[in-house]
C-alpha cells in the first residue's frame, strides 16, 4: 500500500508531528522521499538480505518512516520499547544479531553504549540525546532515493517483536510480510477507518504489537492520518487537539482519565450530569469524535468500563497477543455491551476455542512464523495450528469470550484451594482508593492483596485510609467464596517499569512483586490489622 499511496495521493497528509503543541504535517510524497533515501543508506551497507535493524525510540514520524525504509530495503525491523532497561535491550540486540540501530527519544539514552553489541552502527533520529555514528538528518541529505519498488516474498519475515518478558528473557516473535495483509483489512472495518474523516492518535509505544498493527499498519492500509504525542506532559492537550476517531490505550490510561474527571466532579454528583455535560467531558478527554475506543494488554476493571459507558463512551475490550499480531477477539458490536467481556473474533477467519483444560487457543493467518532461535518453545505453544495462549477462559451462550486469568498464575493455598488471582482483583477494581492490585497466597491459609494508591487514596490521611479500606475489604469479601477472601491489604509504593515490577506493556511482574514483599507478608501474618500501610 505504501507504493500505491505515494503515487495515488502524494499531496495527502499522512503523518503529523507536534513540537510544543505546534503541528508539522508530512504528505505521502514527503514521507516517501525520506523512506527511499533512508532505504538507500541501508542498502549502501551491503548487509545480507533479512538483516536485523533495531529501532529504539518513542513514537514519532521518524519511527514510521524508518520502519518503512527497513521494509523497503529488504531487512527485518526489531523495535525496542523506549522504557526498555539496558540489560534487556542488550539481550535483544545480541539475540537478534542486530547490525544497525536507529535511536530516538528513549529513557536510557545516556547509557545506550552499554547496550550495544560489537559491530553495531547507530543513527540518531530527531531528539536523540545519545552519541551516534551519524544522524537521520545527514542520512536523508547525503543519500539518493532508492528508486525500485520490490515486492517482498509473502513468507519472508519483516519484523521481530520481542515479548515483554513477564518471566525470563524476551522471546523474538517473527512475523511475515503476509501477516498484515491478513490482519489489517478486518481491523480497518472494525475500527471504522473507511470514512474520509478518520484520524489516529499514537501514544502507546510502537514496539507494542497492538499499536504497531492497530495504528501504523491500519494507517498505511487505509490512508489514515496519524498524529503523534510528544509525551505525557503534553498528551492531554494533544489528544484534545486531534480528537481521534479511533484510540487504543492500556487500562492504566483509562483509569487516569477517570481519576481526572472524578477529581473535578465528585462521583456522587455524576449521576446528575446532563447529556451536554457528558459531551463536554468527552471533548475534554479528546474523545468527542471517537467512533471506537479500545482497551487491552491487561485486564481493565469493570467499574472503569461502566464509568465510561455512563458517559456515552463504549470502552471496548480487545484481546490478542504478540504471537497472533493481536488478531484475536474484540467487542465491536453495538447492540449489546458486557463489561469485562472481550467479545468475538475480530474477523471471520479468526478461530477461537477453549480447550478441555480451560485454556484459550487461537488459529488464524495472523499467527507468527515462530520464536527466533527457539523452535522448542514454538512447538510448545503452536500445536496442530492452534496457538496455546496460556490464558484461561470461557465462552458464554452468546459465543462471547471471557478471559478469567493466566493458567500459570493460579496458586494453591495451604488449605488446598486453587485461587485465580484475577477473580479477586476484579472485585477490587471497584475500590476507588486503589490503583494497582496483585492478589497473592501460595502456601498461605488465605490470600492477601498488595495494592498501590490512586490519587483519591493518596489524598486521605492514614487513619481515614485504613478505615476506608477496611470497610471496602469487608464488602469485597462478601462477594468472594470463603477460600478466596482476602486476609489483609498491604499498601505499597507504585509499581512501574523503572522499578521492574511492570513490563514495558504495563503488565504485572507477579513473581517479582511477590519476591519483593513476601518477607513483609510473612512477618505480618499474625497481625490483627487488616490494612497494613508501608
Amino acid at each position: 500500500m505504501f507504493y500505491h499511496w505515494e503515487q495515488a495521493t502524494p499531496d495527502k497528509v499522512f503523518l503529523r508531528q507536534p513540537s510544543d503543541l505546534i503541528w508539522t504535517e508530512y504528505t505521502w510524497a514527503e514521507v516517501a522521499d525520506r523512506v527511499r533515501r533512508i532505504a538507500g543508506f541501508i542498502l549502501s551497507k551491503n548487509y545480507p538480505a533479512g538483516s536485523r535493524i533495531a529501532i529504539w525510540a518513542a513514537n514519532s514520524k521518524d519511527w514510521v518512516i524508518v520502519d518503512l525504509a527497513i521494509m523497503l530495503s529488504g531487512h527485518i525491523s526489531v523495535p525496542i520499547y523506549p522504557g526498555q532497561d539496558i540489560e534487556s535491550a542488550r539481550y535483544i540486540f545480541g539475540h537478534s544479531d542486530a547490525r544497525l540501530l536507529f535511536a530516538g527519544v528513549f529513557d536510557q539514552a545516556d547509557s545506550m553504549q552499554d547496550a550495544l553489541v560489537e559491530g553495531m552502527e547507530t543513527v540518531a533520529m530527531s531528539g536523540c540525546d545519545a552519541i551516534c555514528d551519524s544522524t537521520l538528518k545527514t542520512v536523508i541529505a547525503d543519500n539518493a532515493p532508492y528508486t525500485q519498488s520490490p515486492v517482498p516474498n509473502p513468507e519472508d519475515v519483516f519484523t521481530f517483536i520481542y515479548t515483554s518478558g513477564t518471566t525470563g528473557n524476551p522471546k523474538g516473535v517473527m512475523h511475515m510480510h503476509q501477516t498484515p495483509g491478513h490482519v489489517v483489512p478486518g481491523l480497518v472495518d472494525g475500527f471504522k477507518l473507511q470514512e474520509e474523516d478518520s484520524k489516529l492518535f499514537s501514544f502507546l509505544p510502537m514496539a507494542h504489537a497492538a499499536e504497531r498493527i492497530a495504528v501504523e499498519m491500519t494507517a498505511i492500509y487505509s490512508n489514515t492520518v496519524i498524529s503523534f504525542s510528544q509525551g505525557l506532559a503534553t498528551f492531554g492537550e494533544e489528544i484534545r487537539s486531534v480528537q481521534p476517531t479511533f484510540f487504543f490505550a492500556v487500562p492504566r490510561l483509562w483509569v487516569k482519565f477517570k481519576e481526572g474527571v472524578d477529581a473535578q466532579i465528585p462521583p456522587e454528583m455524576q449521576a446528575q450530569l446532563t447529556s451536554g455535560q457528558k459531551a463536554a467531558i468527552k471533548h475534554q478527554l479528546g474523545l468527542a469524535e471517537a467512533r471506537i475506543v479500545l482497551t487491552g494488554s491487561a485486564p481493565c476493571p469493570k467499574i472503569v468500563q461502566e464509568w465510561f459507558f455512563d458517559k456515552g463512551i463504549v470502552l471496548r475490550d480487545g484481546y490478542g497477543m504478540t504471537e497472533n499480531f493481536v488478531h484475536g477477539v474484540a467487542w465491536f458490536r453495538d447492540d449489546l455491551f458486557k463489561a469485562g467481556c472481550v467479545g468475538q473474533p475480530m474477523t471471520p477467519e479468526v478461530e477461537v476455542r477453549v480447550s478441555d483444560s480451560g485454556e484459550i487457543q487461537f488459529r488464524s493467518k495472523g499467527l507468527m512464523k515462530g520464536y527466533y532461535k527457539n523452535p522448542e518453545k514454538t512447538a510448545e505453544v503452536i500445536q496442530g495450528g492452534w496457538y496455546c495462549t496460556g490464558d484461561s477462559g470461557k465462552i458464554d451462550k452468546d459465543g462471547d469470550l471471557w478471559v478469567t486469568g493466566r493458567v500459570s498464575e493460579v496458586f494453591k493455598t495451604s488449605r488446598g484451594k486453587f485461587i485465580v488471582p484475577t477473580r479477586i482483583e476484579d472485585e477490587f477494581g471497584r475500590v476507588t482508593e486503589l490503583a494497582q492490585y496483585c492478589a497473592l497466597g501460595h502456601g498461605l491459609d488465605q490470600p492477601v492483596l498488595l495494592a498501590t494508591l490512586s490519587e483519591t487514596g493518596a489524598a486521605l490521611d492514614e487513619a481515614a485510609l485504613a478505615s476506608r479500606l477496611g470497610t471496602q475489604l469487608a464488602e469485597v469479601n462478601d462477594n468472594l467464596n470463603s477460600w478466596e477472601r482476602v486476609r489483609q491489604i498491604y499498601v505499597v509504593p507504585e509499581w512501574t517499569i523503572e522499578n521492574a515490577l511492570l513490563t514495558p506493556t504495563m503488565k504485572l511482574r507477579r513473581k517479582q512483586i511477590e519476591d519483593r514483599y513476601r518477607a513483609q507478608i510473612e512477618r505480618n501474618l499474625g497481625s490483627e490489622a487488616v490494612v497494613i500501610l508501608q
